[in-house]
């Protein structure tokens, strides 16, 4: 394997934690990025034994020094970066007027400035290898509701910011896209079912249960699922896809 570096923000569980994992398979080093330290190491465990070496950053990616630093670590042990997947940002699921401008500013901070920051921090770097930007978004940003207001408006956004720096990498030979992945069993994916469950007068067993039926889809998604898209944006064989959005949301979506 030559050497080649990927950057995963959010891996400390979920999908970033499943893409990370996958990515060591076909990267030589992966930069591990959260907030929660003991889990990050757990993820690099997983991903130095398919052979790749690691590099753990327990790093807020809402403060506005983080991207630089992340940066300058990644440059310091491995001098380079060939891939960035930002996979990092939970945004609460509060009702459009009970959202305080706190948690507003919170979730805009993380998920969509914090990736803005760091992949312009990456950019030079990404330019230099003619490498690949993935940020990740979901499925809300196609149908942004009250309930959940904040997901889907920021969510929007991300797709418009991957749209725009793909736009800046046709001259600067760096691939960016985005992707929208559907209802995936995850951990926050299992707090929202508790607080979906009481709403809808359903225990969390039930609601687990009915909710992909709410969906129009047959099952969850699993987190690796959505890992295998994300190695297949950053591999040769998807370098002439750029400014895409890809959904993969088992059936969700049902618009064209």
């Amino acid at each position: 394997m030559s050497k080649s570096v990927a950057i995963v923000t959010g891996a400390s569980q979920g999908i970033g934690r499943a893409t990370a994992i996958r990515l060591a398979r076909d990267f030589s080093a992966v930069v591990l990025v959260a907030r929660n330290l003991d889990k990050l190491e757990e993820t690099a465990s997983a991903a130095r034994a398919a052979d790749a070496e690691t590099l753990v950053v327990d790093a807020d990616l809402a403060e506005p020094h983080a991207a630089q630093s992340i940066v300058e670590q990644t440059l310091a042990a491995f001098g380079r970066i060939d891939a960035l997947i930002n996979i990092a940002g939970a945004v609460p699921q509060i009702d459009l007027f009970e959202m305080t401008d706190a948690q507003w500013d919170a979730g805009l901070a993380l998920k969509l400035h914090g990736a803005r920051r760091l992949t312009i921090a990456a950019w030079p770097s990404l330019k230099a290898a003619k490498g690949s930007v993935v940020l990740m978004s979901g499925n809300s940003a196609l149908f942004p509701k009250a309930p959940y207001a904040a997901v889907g408006t920021i969510n929007a956004a991300i797709v418009a910011l991957a749209k725009a720096f793909s736009d800046r990498g046709i001259s600067d030979s760096v691939q960016v896209n985005s992707v929208l992945p559907g209802p995936v069993m995850t951990d926050r994916r299992r707090s929202y079912l508790e607080h979906w469950a009481p709403v809808h007068d359903m225990t969390v067993e039930e609601a687990t249960e009915n909710f992909p039926k709410e969906a129009g889809i047959a099952r969850y998604g699993e987190p690796e699922e959505i890992a295998e898209l994300m190695a297949f944006l950053v591999s040769r064989a998807a370098r002439w896809m750029t400014g895409s959005t890809l959904r993969m949301d088992g059936g969700e979506v049902k618009s064209i």
